[in-house]
Order: structure tokens, then C-alpha cells, then sequence
């Protein structure tokens, strides 16, 4: 593949960044409203802390089905192109989000209400079930293998970004009157999506066409089409996806441990204003900004792999702290405590694109990085009910979701080691040779 120039990449990538920043925000403002408002709205004959549950149950909903999108975006992609399946996954996003703030509560139409949240959030999950994999693989296929570390990073500031943003709508609208916050309030942030959407889908369309997609567009109409994608992938590659699964855990179900099920913790087991952990998630977010941009370079340098192991180990050494810290319910400290632990997730997060898409070859790359990574989704999706749950047995105490966290950050750190073992493809970033249960994998 020839060097892009630099306008070129410089364009790209922000394109990648901007459009994945805009559907991480629409993502994520369900996991706000899950911890503060849809107990209530949608699930009021309930017993509140039941309530909290059943709503994280929907949340989970949308994370079951990121498999479901990667079957569907994985094959659009390996077959018809990495932009084409984009712009399905930015329409789809921005049009079901907006529906959510334009769904009536259960006061109005029973138990349709939530049963029509719970369809939403799984086309929620299908959409961004596409999209992760298809920006990364757009940047990496674009942008020459030895940058792959810091350009993989790039789209990964759109998940802090999109936080801040979510975050930051639910703390403006979070300043009104309690009434008029659960009455209408909650869902301007989700009516926003509808303007977002037509901004997004500009920005998809001025992407160009993967190389690397346009290069096997022509050896198939010499060799005829290749077989299907998602069963190449699986047929191929599965101990591979599997490795995939377990590095790229952290930096989904961590991350929402340390968001989603923080706020509902922080709310109301520990008492703490619901302003206080937004903000708390919104200081988290500008960390690992920092972070992915650092963790990035340094990727460039010592390899992706190295960068997500490290980041595995970091992440099990504060797993506590981070607790003991927000258990104090004391504002700074708070701040403190999910800002550490949101900073050393971001670690292993920053290169995690270039070590799974490294991984697989390019005929089924977008399936099996898709269904890797939302596999490991549908896993991460269950860790705020997880949590949830490890708290009440543990009546109230902070020491099973601290230890959820630290398990989480194991099975990162390991499969970010064998990740850096396999056998070196055309498009890994590592430089360690492969052993023997790597060669086995394989």
C-alpha cells in the first residue's frame, strides 16, 4: 500500500473520530438514564433498587446484540465496503436514540413503554455493534503499519468524548427542577441525536473507501467471490477471536463499571448527588483522553500489545483504591477515585484496534474484529448488573464490584499476552514471536 499523504490521514481520521464520538454520546446517554431515570419512568410498580436492576437489564439488551450487528455490518463490510456499512450504522443510531426521547413513559401506555425501550436499545446495540470495527479497520487501512499504535487511538477518543458529552447533557438538564427533569428534561439529550445525525452522515460520506478493500474488490473479479465472511472468521480464526474477546474486556466492561454502574452506586448506596458523580464520570472522561493519546505513542514505541498488558496490570493494582476512595463520599475524593480508575482502563483501551485487527486477515477482517470485539461487548454489557448484584450481597459493600474490576483487568492483561505471541501478521504492530499455545490458537 503506497503512503497516504498527510492531508489525507489528517482528514481521515478526523472524520473517524468526530462520527465514532457522535455515536459513543448517543450510546451512552442510555447508560446515564438507565442509572437515574428509567427505574423510575419505565419501572415504577417495582421495588427502586429492583427497578435499578431491571433497568440495567435493558441496558444489557443493547450489548446482546452488538453481536448481532457485527454478523450483519461484519459481512456489508468484507463484502461492500467498510464506508457503505458506516453510513447504515450512524443512520441507525442517531434515528433510534432519537426515539428514546420521544418514547411515553409507562404512565402513559403500560407496559409498552418498557418493552418499546428494551426493542430500541437492542437497535441501538446492532448499530454500534458495526461501527467500532469499521472505523478502526478505515484508519488502520489507511495509515502505514508502524503508526498503527498512535492512529488506532485516534477513534478511541470518541468513547471518552462521547461520555463527556452524555455526561455533560445529563448535567445541564440535571440542574433542573426534579419535576421537570423526570416530566421532560432527561430526554432533550436524546432529541439531540436528530440534528447530530445529519452532521455524522456528512462527515461518513467524505470517508474514502478503504485500499485495502478496494484491493480485494479487485483480485475478486479475478478469482471470483470468497467465501462467507463471518464463516471464514470463525472457520479460520476462532482461538484468535477468543484472544481478542479477553483483551478487549477491560476496555468495554471496565469501562462501563466505572461509569454506568458508579453513578447508580454512588446515588443510591452511598447518598452522593447525582451531580457530583456525573461530574465525577465527566472528569474521568477528560483523563482518558490523556491517557489514549499517551498510551498511543508509546505504543509506536514498545508495541500495542505491551501497552494493553501494562495496562491490564495497572488497572488490577487500583481495582480497590478506586472504591475505597468513592466510599469516602467525599466530593474531591470521589473525583479522585473514578478518575484513577478510569485513567488506568484507558490504557489498555488506546491501542486495543491494532492489536485485534492485526490479528486477522483481510478477507474476513471486518467480521472477525466485529464479532470479537462484540462479543466481549455482550460480557461487558452484563458488568453494571454484575456489579449491581455483587454489591447487594455483599449489603452495600464496595469490595465484590472492586473485585469484578480486578478480574476484569486479569483476563485483559492475559489475553493481551497471548495476543503479542501469536504469529506476526502482515498488519500487526508487535515484534514478539509466537509460542507454542499461540501456534496452537492460530
Amino acid at each position: 500500500m503506497s503512503t497516504p499523504d498527510l492531508r489525507d490521514i489528517r482528514r481521515l481520521l478526523t472524520a473517524a473520530f468526530t462520527g465514532t464520538a457522535l455515536e459513543w454520546y448517543d450510546y451512552f446517554l442510555y447508560g446515564t438514564a438507565a442509572a437515574l431515570v428509567f427505574n423510575r419512568l419505565f419501572f415504577p410498580d417495582l421495588d427502586p433498587a429492583v427497578g435499578t436492576i431491571a433497568a440495567f437489564v435493558t441496558f444489557a439488551v443493547g450489548f446482546v446484540a452488538r453481536p448481532v450487528g457485527a454478523a450483519v455490518f461484519g459481512h456489508i463490510g468484507d463484502r461492500y465496503g467498510r464506508k457503505f456499512a458506516l453510513i447504515i450504522t450512524v443512520v441507525m443510531m442517531g434515528v433510534t436514540t432519537g426515539c428514546i426521547g420521544l418514547l411515553p413513559s409507562y404512565a402513559t401506555i403500560g407496559v409498552w413503554a418498557p418493552a418499546l425501550l428494551a426493542l430500541l436499545r437492542f437497535l441501538q446495540g446492532i448499530s454500534v455493534g458495526g461501527e467500532w470495527s469499521g472505523a478502526m479497520l478505515l484508519t488502520l487501512e489507511h495509515t502505514p503499519r508502524e503508526k498503527h499504535g498512535s492512529y488506532s487511538s485516534i477513534p478511541q477518543l470518541g468513547s471518552p468524548v462521547g461520555t463527556l458529552l452524555s455526561s455533560g447533557a445529563f448535567a445541564l438538564v440535571g440542574m433542573l427542577p426534579d419535576d421537570a427533569f423526570y416530566a421532560w428534561g432527561w430526554r432533550l439529550p436524546f432529541l439531540v441525536a436528530f440534528p447530530l445525525l445529519g452532521f455524522a452522515l456528512y462527515l461518513r460520506l467524505r470517508i474514502e473507501e478503504s485500499p485495502v478493500f478496494r484491493a480485494m474488490m479487485e483480485e475478486a473479479e479475478r478469482t471470483g467471490p470468497a467465501p462467507v465472511p463471518l464463516i471464514e472468521a470463525f472457520r479460520r480464526t476462532w482461538g484468535r477471536m477468543l484472544v481478542g474477546v479477553a483483551a478487549a474486556f477491560l476496555g468495554v466492561g471496565g469501562f462501563f463499571l466505572l461509569t454506568t454502574f458508579i453513578i447508580s452506586y454512588g446515588t443510591a448506596d452511598l447518598g452522593i448527588d447525582k451531580s457530583v458523580m456525573l461530574n465525577a464520570t465527566a472528569i474521568g472522561a477528560v483523563v482518558e483522553m490523556a491517557v489514549i493519546v499517551v498510551a498511543g505513542r508509546a505504543a509506536d514505541r514498545i508495541g500495542s500489545w505491551k501497552v494493553c498488558l501494562i495496562g491490564g496490570l495497572v488497572t488490577i493494582a487500583v481495582a480497590f483504591p478506586v472504591f475505597w476512595l468513592v466510599d469516602t463520599r467525599q466530593t474531591g475524593l470521589v473525583y479522585l477515585g473514578v478518575a484513577l480508575g478510569i485513567g488506568a482502563l484507558s490504557i489498555p483501551y488506546a491501542p486495543i484496534g491494532a492489536v485485534v485487527s492485526g490479528m486477522f486477515p483481510e478477507t474476513c477482517r471486518y467480521s472477525a474484529v466485529a464479532m470479537s470485539y462484540n462479543l466481549s461487548g455482550v460480557l461487558g454489557g452484563f458488568v453494571p448488573l454484575a456489579a449491581t448484584s455483587l454489591t447487594g450481597a455483599a449489603g452495600g459493600a464496595s469490595w465484590g464490584a472492586a473485585l469484578l474490576l480486578a478480574a476484569i483487568a486479569a483476563c485483559t492483561a492475559g489475553g493481551a499476552y497471548a495476543a503479542g505471541t501469536l504469529p506476526r501478521h502482515p498488519m500487526d504492530t508487535t515484534e514478539a514471536g509466537p509460542s507454542d499455545t499461540a501456534k496452537a490458537l492460530a
